[in-house]
């Protein structure tokens, strides 16, 4: 620890008088006796104290004894004098740090600033040292200035207090932020400097600037942007692009940060070839096709490391895990070209010594292991856990799911392979309660369990009363009857409807029936469904039934017994059920209807999401639905259209309400619904570290018809929408505006769906 000036004056003042005193007189110590000591023991003292009892005291030992005493930090004044036989050791010791007040700060935590203190050696009850306090400063300096707070002023002071100790107080006024007014690169010739100032996150103030923090200076943000400058052209053939400098100046206000960037560009290089070699334990032609870097191109660092990583996932799925490729450039200079070498060293082929599974506490064993394509005893395949994954969060039963691939002990050829998952509520109580002026108070009710018991079959049970409908239905579907991932499910139902209080077109209907349903795997990806459903359903007009449907119950009566038979095709390569960043889910359906009514649906849906950035999702979605009758059936019964507008939709406008309207100015729907949207879906800004809730901007557009469909009637809304798997089950909330809506348009900007899970 440092010495102040005037201890060391001091000491080497007595050192003097010491050695003047006693140069001539040495004597035998028979005892030491210390004094002034109030919180050092003496124990520590006679410790680093260099001379003992019974030793010959002499002018020499008294400077070492001294400069020991002093060395410890502990004391400010050392002073010995002799009394006749006896060494008496004077000492003055340092205050005590009792406690550290910080006062004014709140862009840095106090507790991360007292470790900070800590760390230098300021802290509370440690010796205070008034040359580690200036260093604190400093400390403290330096991180305000890294966040640009140029203007901070820092204030110390010391309070005394018993048992010599001191408070030590710290206040802070942390200023402003320095703001930059201006960024200059010098020596850029190939590119402008706007464009490479786009690649920065630190930038001048704009028109909106208050919303945004890119004006204020940071030091680390600046480090981070001259990499993304020296990427942006290394990864533009520049090989030899360097900062030679960079200067960065303040105003005398210190209000305003004026950076100054000097580059130098140096020549552009292009690939003459890029070749494999090394150990080849995957096929050269396999290896090579997967090299995307062709004689002319120019030289890209980020795409020559894109390549290698590339080969070595390849190799890391035929269990070469900890495979290397080094890329070798083999430089022209004078043709200011690059013949680039991959070399590829495989490493030891790794073996799975077991898979486990952790953190099921419902879910069996065998409901996770059955989506599992990584074997014990098998090849590590990086193909085959990225796809058990991938299936695992398909599943919708695990909030997350984490994989790890820990070595054996004492081997260098075998790792066990770790399957950490997070269970989140699988069932799920969806009700809502509401009222309109035209439907009263509105209560529907389901309870449904998608991993039911744990053993991942689903089990739904529905009762819906409300003014529009009462429905009691039970569905039960085993997604693995067979070993071979074959399903099976069934379910019977009983419907009754007034269809009018759903400000629809308006009639009566009572419907039973009952399904039972078929699903075979084809791939990974991709099944087949068949689906047979038996149901009698009675239809009744009412006062206010329109024209439509009062002719088509007069020509063909009202009780018809129905057999359907749907046939689909469905492929989901999503990377998970919620929250999907990447992937596609799509499915075509074609339903035939016999018996007293013969007629035909077919449907097309599908969602494609591709990620844009880590935290920004495109998701396009899209469906496509046409119906008509069959055979003696002239036309799509009224009952089976097709409806459009609502929160899952066509947001901004009410639910069901587009399309054409019936004789008393109701919507009737229509055989043919075309709707999409393209959603950009991004974390909230607040929560961005959640994987439970998500934003959107989003362009929804669609429309049913009764006839043929013209683009001209599809109806368009733009808006935000949050969804949040919430403790109280799945939330959305939408705000629209409709952007072509046409005079009759029943609009809704604000609309939302809500559930309870358990």
């Amino acid at each position: 620890m440092g010495k102040s000036l005037f201890g060391i004056v001091l000491s080497a003042i007595l050192l003097f008088a010491f050695d003047e005193g006693w140069a001539s007189d040495s004597f035998v110590i028979q005892d030491i006796r210390l004094e002034g000591l109030q919180r050092v023991s003496a124990g520590t003292v006679f410790t680093y104290l260099p001379i003992k009892v019974g030793e010959q005291m002499k002018s020499d030992s008294g400077q070492e004894a001294i400069k020991a005493l002093f060395k410890t930090g502990f004391f400010q004044d050392v002073r010995l004098e002799r009394d006749g036989d006896v060494l008496v050791v004077f000492l003055r010791e340092r205050p005590a740090i009792a406690e550290i007040n910080i006062e004014g700060n709140s862009v840095l935590e106090t507790d991360l600033m007292l470790k900070s203190l800590r760390e230098i050696g300021l802290s509370e009850g440690r010796v205070f040292n008034r040359a580690v306090l200036e260093q604190a400063e400093i400390e403290l300096r330096r991180q305000y200035f890294s966040q640009g707070r140029y203007s901070i002023k820092i204030t110390t002071s010391t309070t005394p207090l018993e048992r010599n100790r001191i408070r030590l107080d710290i206040d802070i006024v942390e200023g402003w932020v320095a703001k930059i007014k201006r960024i200059n690169i010098v020596g850029n010739d190939s590119f402008e400097g706007e464009e490479l100032l786009d690649q920065f996150e630190l930038g001048i103030p704009g028109t909106f600037s208050f919303f945004s923090s890119a004006d204020q200076y940071s030091r680390q943000k600046l480090a981070g942007d001259l990499e993304s400058l020296r990427s942006y052209y290394q990864d533009r053939g520049f090989l030899n692009f360097s900062i030679e400098s960079t200067q960065v100046s303040i105003s005398p206000d210190k209000k305003d940060i004026y950076i100054t960037i000097n580059v130098k560009e140096g020549d552009r290089y292009r690939i003459s070839s890029a070749a494999i070699s090394g150990d080849l334990v995957v096929e050269e032609s396999e290896l090579q096709a997967l090299v995307e870097l062709q004689p002319g191109d120019v030289f890209s660092r980020k795409a020559t490391s894109e390549t290698a990583s590339k080969l070595v996932q390849r190799l890391g799925d035929d269990g070469y895990a900890f495979a290397n490729v080094n890329t070798i450039p083999d430089i022209d200079e004078k043709a200011k070209q690059v013949k680039l070498t991959l070399f590829i060293d495989p490493g030891k082929r790794v073996t799975v010594r077991r898979v486990d599974i952790v953190g099921n506490h419902m879910t069996h064993d065998e409901v996770i292991r059955r989506e599992l394509r990584q074997m014990e005893g098998g090849w590590l395949s990086g193909q085959a856990i990225r796809l058990s994954r991938e299936r695992l969060e398909r599943l919708g039963y695990f909030e997350t799911v984490n994989v790890e691939t820990p070595s054996v002990p004492n081997s260098d050829d075998q790792v066990d392979v770790v399957f950490t998952v997070v269970e989140k509520p699988s069932g799920n109580i969806i009700a809502s309660v509401g009222y309109s002026d035209t439907q009263g108070i509105i209560f529907s009710f389901s309870v449904s369990q998608d991993n039911f018991l744990g053993r991942g079959t689903k089990l739904s049970l529905t009762f819906d009363n409300s003014e529009v409908s009462e429905d009691y239905s039970f569905s039960y579907n085993n997604p693995y009857y067979t070993l071979d991932s074959v399903s099976r499910g069934f379910g019977v139902f009983v419907k009754e409807t007034d269809a009018g209080e759903a400000d629809v077109s308006d009639y009566l209907s009572d419907e039973i029936g009952g399904h039972v349903a078929y699903g075979i795997p084809l791939n990974e990806t991709d099944r087949l469904g068949a689906r047979l459903e038996v149901a009698t359903i009675e239809l009744e007009s009412t006062s206010a039934t329109p024209t439509h449907i009062s002719d088509y119950l007069n020509v063909n009566g009202n009780e018809f017994n129905m057999l359907t038979l749907i046939g689909s095709w469905s492929r989901d390569s999503r990377n998970r059920s919620f929250f999907a960043t990447r992937g596609t889910y799509a499915r075509t359906a074609l339903e035939l209807t016999g018996g007293d009514l013969e007629y035909y649906k077919i449907s097309y849906n599908h969602r494609w999401f591709y990620p844009v950035s880590d935290n920004l999702t495109l998701a396009l979605k899209g469906f496509v639905g046409y119906g008509d009758g069959l055979g003696d059936t002239e036309e799509l019964p009224f009952f089976e259209n097709f409806y459009a507008g609502g929160v899952r939709s066509v947001r901004g406008y009410d639910g069901n309400s587009l399309g054409p309207l019936d004789s008393n100015g109701n919507p009737r729907g229509g055989n043919a619904r075309v709707v999409a949207s393209a959603e950009l879906v991004f974390p909230l800004p607040w929560a961005e570290e959640s994987d439970s809730v998500r934003m959107s901007a989003f362009l929804d557009a669609g429309n049913v018809s009764a006839d043929k469909f013209e683009t001209e009637e599809l109806r368009a809304s733009v808006g935000v929408a949050i969804n949040w798997l919430s403790p109280l089950g799945p939330l959305i909330f939408s705000l629209a505006e409709p952007i072509n809506d046409e005079p009759g348009d029943d609009l809704e900007e604000f609309q939302f769906s809500l559930g309870f899970a358990f």
